[in-house]
């Protein structure tokens, strides 16, 4: 075989962050080097603003190609004008020589190849007021960290911290990159910390473990590929084959490690977690995937919503929530099922009577991922009601009280305000 090229494959620029961090990727192909640009000016930091990286998995395309240097080396040189301006020239071209291709695209499939699509930045996305709404909330929710790198919440605190480490990185921090760079990186050593010998991840004092596991093994998920712990590939592996070993045979999961009954609330928790894990390069079995999709599709009811368990008939907003949003994690992007599903949600948007249902912060979790992932006039028509709705709920300190506390309804509401971000990984088709 020829000589293998180096390829420039990627820059992102975090402008959100108020800083410029400069990813260089590299692959290797032979005869040729060819430019890709899989992540615009502005694409994985600046909310609301058109970008190559929606349609891209930013954490798989770190997985399968070799990473040369640090970001903090790549800053350096990216920043030395005539190489910068070179990346730039290339991904223009890469661009150009696109566009062709993707317009025909366009050109050959009709409309009902495409039921829903992941969201397109809105017009006004992200105002100054739901951002200075994050800023206040990631402050508060730093200053809410235990020196063990937990966050308080002595009944779940491996899953509490789990979804405050998510938070931090839903706004682009990871460790060793960010303003709350260490804040994650202190919630990671936590996760790890719980981690036992059978792959559960779950404190003692968390009696329905499987929820804990689930959140642990997605924020894993999340920052793999850049916490730099040599440890953490072995964790994640034996945290998604504990999932694999603990679906019952309807195809779900409920609180505890063993395949018995199962519910709608545990099983999109582990979904998640294997949608991220196998987008990080972590070997999910099919048939896993498929066995949930035909559990969730058993719980749909004929007006769209989802019941909790089998023989359980009876919708509500945030299971129903968390159904729409466990189909589209499974894969199916369209079909009867998720055109139902998202109807039925529409019918629930926040602020609305049908959005009350109780536990507010879990449903529109769900709902703003689901939403979010069908894109079109469905993200249009919520993302509004949701911000309105959030930021209206936040307290002056930046907090939002939740059921599970303060800590819990601060993260849901800040991944959920700042999914526009497209900086998770799972948001990516």
């Amino acid at each position: 075989m020829d000589d293998q090229i180096p390829v420039v494959a990627g820059l992102v620029y975090r402008d959100y962050l108020g800083e410029v961090a400069p990813l260089l990727e590299y692959s290797r192909v032979p005869d040729k080097i060819i430019p890709i640009c899989l992540v615009a000016m502005g694409a994985a930091g600046r909310c609301g603003v058109p970008h190559a990286a929606g349609q891209a998995n930013l954490q798989e395309i770190r997985m399968n190609m070799k990473m040369t240097l640090t970001p903090s080396q790549l800053l350096r040189l990216l920043v030395q004008p005539p190489l910068a301006f070179g990346i730039a020239c290339l991904a223009a071209a890469a661009l150009a020589l696109l566009a062709p291709s993707a317009a025909h695209a366009a050109k050959s499939s009709g409309p009902a190849d495409v039921v829903f699509g992941q969201a397109s930045p809105l017009r006004h996305e992200m105002t100054p007021a739901i951002k200075a709404s994050i800023t206040k909330g990631l402050k508060w929710l730093a200053h809410r960290q235990n020196a063990d790198g937990s966050f308080s919440n002595p009944q779940a605190p491996v899953a509490i911290t789990a979804l405050s480490g998510l938070a931090f990185v839903a706004g682009g921090n990871l460790p060793g990159q960010g303003p709350y760079a260490h804040n994650v990186s202190q919630a990671l050593k936590f996760v790890l910390s719980q981690c036992q010998q059978s792959g559960l991840i779950a404190g003692p004092s968390e009696g329905n473990p499987m929820y804990s596991h689930g959140f642990a093994t997605l924020f894993l998920a999340e920052t793999y590929g850049e916490a730099h712990l040599p440890s953490l590939r072995q964790k994640l592996q034996k945290a998604v084959r504990l999932i694999v070993q603990c679906q019952n045979n309807q195809g779900g999961w409920r609180y505890q490690p063993v395949p018995m009954d199962a519910d709608l609330s545990v099983t999109i928790c582990q979904v998640m977690a294997l949608r991220a894990a196998r987008d990080a390069g972590i070997a999910v079995p099919r048939r896993t995937i498929e066995r949930a999709i035909r559990f969730v599709r058993r719980l749909q009811n004929p007006d769209g919503g989802f019941s909790y368990m089998i023989n359980s008939p009876g919708s509500a907003f945030p299971r129903s929530a968390a159904g729409v949003a466990l189909l589209f994690y499974a894969g199916v992007y369209k079909g009867h099922a998720i055109s139902a599903g998202v109807h039925y949600l529409m019918n629930c948007l926040p602020g609305s009577p049908n959005n009350s249902q109780g536990n507010f912060f879990y449903g529109n979790y769900y709902g703003t991922q689901a939403m979010f992932l069908a894109g079109g006039r469905w993200w249009a028509s919520w993302w509004p009601s949701l911000t309105k709705t959030l930021t209206g709920r936040q307290n002056d300190d930046g907090s939002w009280q939740g059921g599970a506390g303060r800590s819990y309804g601060t993260a849901m509401a800040l991944i959920a305000l700042q999914i526009p971000c497209r900086l998770l990984p799972i948001l990516q088709k």
